[in-house]
């Protein structure tokens, strides 16, 4: 190639020379107004020759010099990225093995080598975050939104500090962004509802748990979350109720019990709107169809407390005998029905009935302490010891505890969602043996 490059040029000047010899006449050639040149022509040609070889030179130039300064700055950032990803790596591994301050230190590195690198920046806020430095952490996770306005996962972050200081209505703030830019993100529906609930604000949980049934991906959560509308309109209406708003109490509890006829809870909390608004035979009738709907000992707890406060204990003597007419070999029934006996000073039916339970069907105290109490109060000291001694534990009260058969809590006071598992309809009297008092 040098040598054709040569002999091109060796051939041009040859030519300039053959057209100097032709064109030896003189020509004038006029730089400014007032100044002007005579020069032959081969001259002119020459000049304009070098002209653009210089021009041609200077562009070569300049193009070179711009790709050498690209390249340097190229190789420099291939550099620094690689130096930057080792230190992420580094931090990565170092937030595994659970070592903060290697961890903050690769980080921090990252930082100085890059300002706005978002994975460092919500990494060290994740970490002041687990260090309870919420300043701190916000203040990395607003610089990674200043970095990406629009980055859900430092949405969740900013929501996540806001929850964890006390700011719900910031943190319902920037749910209800992700959403707007997501509207079916799982994550923010189910952190939404959970705000939501906290508030107590039933309403709009609704709202929300309609849309996490409609996007739900699996049959199977789609049904799980299908039941956990129907304690969300209960929770509704026990919170209508518990306001006096009574109209809104009762369409709450009928639309559950259209949803589940068998939910124990919307049976007892529309009752009691029945009876706050002075309808205790409708109440009354309401309960004995759930009772026959559900058999449930707790539904029947609250028709002989009804029962007897409005002085009607030959009805509920009533509605115990045909039950247990209809359920000889249910054991359950017949121990409630000795203790309603008990309850009404009706010893010797209590006894008559109580003595026929299986006790080996009752393995908690009640069975024994009525029959203890009973022999008392007849003055039959020694039976009455005896039963006492089959107690395992004599300071435990006559009452029949409620347990969760879901998770196993128990507790004395009945409630229609159970404070430890925070499933509906679960809790229910203890009386199989399943729960530990």
């Amino acid at each position: 190639m040098g040598k054709f490059a040569v002999l091109l040029f060796v051939l041009l000047l040859l030519a300039l020379g053959y057209f100097a010899v032709l064109n030896e006449d003189t020509i004038t050639f006029t730089v400014a107004p007032m100044t002007a040149y005579e020069m032959p022509k081969i001259a002119l040609i020459m000049l304009s020759f070098g002209v653009g070889m210089a021009v041609m030179l200077l562009y070569v130039f300049v193009r070179d010099t711009k790709r050498f300064i690209e390249s340097r700055q190229h190789q420099r950032k291939q550099k620094r990225d690689l130096h930057i990803q080792e230190l992420y790596s580094r931090a990565l591994n170092a937030i595994l093995a659970d070592n903060e301050q290697e961890a903050r230190s690769a980080l921090e590195g990252i930082l100085h080598e890059e300002p706005a690198h978002m994975d460092a920046l919500l990494r060290l806020g994740d970490i002041s975050a687990e260090d309870e430095d919420y300043l701190k952490a916000l203040d990395y996770y607003r610089k990674a939104r200043d970095v990406q306005p629009q980055n859900i996962e430092v949405l969740f972050s900013l929501e996540r500090m806001m929850e964890k200081t006390g700011r719900t209505s910031e943190a319902n703030a920037y749910l209800d962004e992700i959403l707007r830019l997501d509207a079916d993100n799982l994550t923010a529906l189910y952190r939404k509802r959970s705000l939501l609930e906290k508030s107590e604000r039933w309403d709009e949980l609704i709202a929300i748990q309609r849309t996490i049934i409609k996007n739900e991906h699996h049959e199977k959560s789609r049904q799980r979350e299908q039941k956990s509308l129907t304690g969300y309109k209960y929770e509704q209406g026990r919170y209508s109720l518990e306001n006096a708003a009574m109209e809104k109490a009762e369409k709450a509890f009928k639309t559950v019990l259209r949803l589940d006829r068998n939910f124990v809870p919307a049976y007892l909390g529309l009752a009691e709107a029945l009876l706050r608004q002075g309808e205790s035979e409708d109440a009354i009738a309401l309960l004995q169809k759930g009772f026959e709907q559900t058999s449930s000992t707790t539904i029947l707890a609250r028709i002989e407390d009804l029962l007897i406060n409005l002085g009607e204990p030959g009805r509920l003597i009533t509605l115990y005998r045909n039950s247990t007419y209809k359920e000889p070999q249910n054991q359950t029934l017949r121990f409630l029905m000795g203790k309603v006996f008990y309850r009404l000073e009706m010893l010797d039916d209590a006894f008559g009935t109580l003595s026929t339970v299986d006790p080996s069907s009752a393995p908690y105290p009640e069975l024994h302490q009525l029959l203890g109490s009973i022999y008392l109060r007849r003055r039959q000291f020694e039976k009455a010891a005896e039963e006492f001694r089959k107690v395992t534990d004599m300071k435990i009260p006559l009452y029949l505890p409620y347990c969760c058969y879901r998770c196993g809590y128990t507790s004395r006071d009945w409630s229609g969602r159970c404070p430890s598992c925070r499933e509906w309809d679960t809790l229910q009297f203890n009386l199989a043996g399943n729960c530990k008092t």
